[in-house]
């Protein structure tokens, strides 16, 4: 299309790294509200520990979500063949993340809404399950991603998912999924160290250097199973990156060691699993030493570090097919028409400005440490 001043391979090429950003933006921003929700029957041992724990992200987790639906909007309007098979063929796993999310709001509105401890400590389980069980299945997910997933697609490029619930379980699927418990719980810790003190602020950097040391070894050890036999997957055909999106006309090779390919093509995408390491150990100490802004920036480096390897081990794969390997998704074959492209590019460099700025506005607002007097001066706080 003359009008379009950016050819269709630059405009995929673009939201495969916007896509990228706000998955990022999504596990740095909410990823905390999961980690404090994960740790929140451990770091409070009384009711008035728990509701400062509760309010440090009580006021911005409906803020920080939006990352998460600006992510989903992103995959259905830019990669609809992704957003097919990714939210069909895992749909019951999608179903119990939002199970788990419904939850956490749930839990701030009814917590304190009875004295009781029983009802209490109810909703304050009901938190942690809000934050550990996405936490853990988005990170299953990824592993699944890596593995392949079971789809074809037949004659009229309707999908059929031939695999199941239980079988996104697997070992490895499982490890990624502790990395993200551990990434996230680390990243949250960081988070209650900066906005709480005292026992809660001990308790959460003591709980949360653990969790980043953990995330570093944990990580580690994906990437040596990866490379000592998981299968990867290469495109053996020659990609017109300018064609029209079509998954059924590319040649895909399988083997160990594949998705270590593109670091020997892209020698500085390497940075990346050293910054998912390096951040993890800087948060981990860090956090003995109290000094939490410093580890939620060690944490979020981790976290970016982490995705960002995922996301170039796999390049140009979006999600491979572990049944028809040729079926799989890629940037190259999974992306919207070249118009469609084009007209959330202009929407998203009007307005994903607008909420990085009003984001920063709200934390600046509400920068500060949660105590209890604030809570006894504040009627509106949970």
């Amino acid at each position: 299309m003359d009008f379009i001043p950016l050819d269709y391979a630059t405009l995929k090429v673009i939201w495969w790294l916007l896509l990228g950003v706000l998955l990022i933006g999504f596990a740095v921003m909410d990823g905390f509200d999961l980690g404090v929700g994960a740790l929140l029957p451990f770091v409070a041992r009384t009711d008035s520990e728990r509701r400062i724990v509760t309010n440090t992200i009580g006021p911005v987790w409906e803020g920080n979500q939006v990352w998460l639906i600006l992510g989903g909007g992103a995959i259905f309007a830019a990669f609809p063949p992704l957003y097919a098979v990714s939210f069909s063929g895992f749909y019951l796993a999608m179903f119990v993340i939002l199970f788990a999310l419904i939850l956490r709001p749930v839990g701030f509105k009814f917590r304190s809404k009875m004295p009781g401890a029983g009802w209490r400590s109810m909703w304050d389980w009901g938190l942690f399950v809000g934050g550990a069980v996405p936490a853990l299945i988005f990170g299953v997910a990824v592993g699944n991603v890596l593995l392949g997933v079971p789809f074809h697609f037949d004659s009229n490029l309707r999908t059929i998912y031939t695999g199941g619930f239980f079988g996104l379980l697997t070992p490895f699927a499982l490890l990624a999924g502790l990395v993200s418990v551990a990434m996230l719980v680390a990243h949250g810790a960081g988070m209650l160290v900066m906005k709480t003190e005292g026992a809660v602020a001990e308790r959460a950097a003591k709980y949360g250097s653990v969790a980043a040391v953990l995330t570093a070894v944990l990580f580690a050890l994906a990437g040596v199973w990866i490379a000592a036999g998981i299968t990867g997957y290469r495109v053996d055909s020659v990609i017109d990156p300018n064609a029209p999106a079509n998954p059924l006309t590319k040649t895909v090779v399988t083997g160990a060691g594949l998705w270590f390919k593109s670091y020997a093509d892209m020698p500085l995408t390497a940075l990346a699993p050293i910054a998912g390491i390096l951040g993890a150990l800087v948060s981990a100490v860090c956090l003995r030493r109290r000094k939490g802004g410093l580890a939620f920036l060690g944490s979020s480096l981790s976290i970016t570090g982490i995705i960002l390897t995922v996301g170039f081990a796999i390049f140009p794969f979006m999600l491979p097919s572990s049944s028809v390997p040729n079926a799989g998704l890629t940037l190259w074959d999974a992306s919207s028409s070249h118009l469609t492209l084009w007209v959330m590019l202009l929407a998203t460099v009007i307005f994903l400005p607008l909420i990085l700025g009003y984001t920063t506005w709200v934390y600046r607002v509400l920068r500060g440490k949660v105590t209890e007097n604030d809570l006894e001066e504040n009627p509106n706080a949970y």
